[in-house]
């Protein structure tokens, strides 16, 4: 059975700084592309960050550019998520996703990725 599971969620204080993991179990996502959305409340659901297969390409929302960092290691089936200068803003649950595709072509669009976490929580206080 494919699972993602992030991890690294928490209370943070604006301007801090959050680390998120997720790892992938069930078969290898090395030859996927991967991204992170999130979503507040009362909200829908929102493009944060993606990486192709090799991690050679990046995207970032607007709003994260600059202060967020996604990237990969392969050999842990693992993708992170580094969180700076941290804004109420911020606060969302975050998912962890997975593309059928190595480089999808749409990475912002969530119908790209089938397989997704089960999310954790990130709060930013003011």
């Amino acid at each position: 059975q494919v699972q993602l599971v992030e991890s690294g969620g928490g209370l943070v204080q604006a301007g801090g700084d959050l680390g998120l993991s997720c790892a992938a179990s069930g078969r290898s996502f090395s030859n996927n592309g991967m991204a992170w959305f999130r979503q507040a409340p009362g909200k829908d659901l929102e493009f944060v960050a993606s990486i192709t297969w090799t991690g050679e390409s990046t995207d970032y929302a607007d709003s994260v550019k600059g202060r967020f960092t996604i990237s990969r290691d392969n050999a842990k089936n693992t993708v992170y998520l580094q969180m700076k200068s941290l804004k109420p803003e911020d606060t969302a649950v975050y998912y962890c996703a997975a593309s059928r595709w190595p480089t999808p072509e749409n990475p912002r669009c969530p119908y790209e990725y089938n397989d997704w976490g089960q999310g954790t929580q990130v709060t930013v206080s003011s």
